[in-house]
């Protein structure tokens, strides 16, 4: 009997560590997500170093209270992990929880004037906006019809249109289509899927590497084809002296 009691309350007491290690993990990842919610978009911006202080405190706190009892635990942990991740994303696409989870766009600037209640709201300094105004070309920021903050910490910068560099499509001339370079040898190695994509098969290829004068495909470093009107281009990665 005392055996057996035993036993009983060993495997109760291994119970309660499996479900203590699970609680943890749940409770320390949605912690670290709502403190990076709460640190801002800009912790995602500009990695500056407080940013990074922090974001290296906070998972090193996050993560020592955290000890897998084994392969198995360790296992259901990184599973659990993934479970979460692909919930909260699939719980992101609905629209008030995509604004609690991720956030939405703030305007920095509009029309060539700075918002100081989105810097103040989202704690993005002038200094730093300045500097990617600048490091995107712009030093003059009467150039810039938009500036916004997106939800991930990127920087979209919409400039005006008068200072915007001219295309084809400004002056309505009509380009030709170029086409792209399809890879079809990577390395000596035909790239199967890609030959599939423009329709054509090895037999083609060697055919066409034949009539550049190459027979070894080995001896190929690259080669693509154009989409266009299927020409070859061969680098066989020798360079001359």
């Amino acid at each position: 009997m005392t055996n057996i009691e035993f036993v009983y309350f060993e495997n109760n007491n291994g119970g309660d560590s499996m479900f203590n290690f699970i609680w943890t993990l749940i409770l320390l990842f949605g912690l670290v997500i709502l403190a990076m919610r709460c640190m801002g978009k800009t912790v995602l911006a500009q990695l500056t170093p407080p940013d990074l202080a922090a974001i290296v405190f906070i998972v090193t706190l996050s993560v020592r209270p955290i000890k897998a009892d084994g392969l198995g635990q360790t296992v259901i942990g990184i599973f659990l992990i993934v479970l979460m991740y692909i919930l909260l994303s699939k719980l992101s696409l609905f629209r008030w929880l995509n604004r609690l989870f991720i956030g939405n766009p703030s305007v920095l600037i509009k029309h060539g004037k700075i918002s100081k209640k989105e810097l103040r709201r989202t704690r993005f300094s002038l200094v730093e906006l300045l500097s990617a105004i600048r490091s995107a070309g712009y030093p003059n920021i009467q150039d810039i019809d938009y500036v916004i903050l997106e939800p991930n910490g990127d920087l979209s910068i919409l400039p005006n249109q008068a200072v915007v560099n001219l295309t084809p499509s400004h002056l309505n001339i009509e380009t030709d289509y170029q086409g792209l370079p399809i890879a079809v040898i990577v390395e000596g190695k035909i790239q199967q899927k890609n030959l599939n994509l423009i329709q054509k098969d090895e037999k083609w290829l060697q055919e066409e590497l034949t009539n550049k004068g190459i027979h070894k495909i080995n001896n190929i470093f690259y080669a693509a084809v154009s989409d266009k009107d299927h020409s070859l281009i061969v680098d066989t990665g020798n360079q001359s002296s």
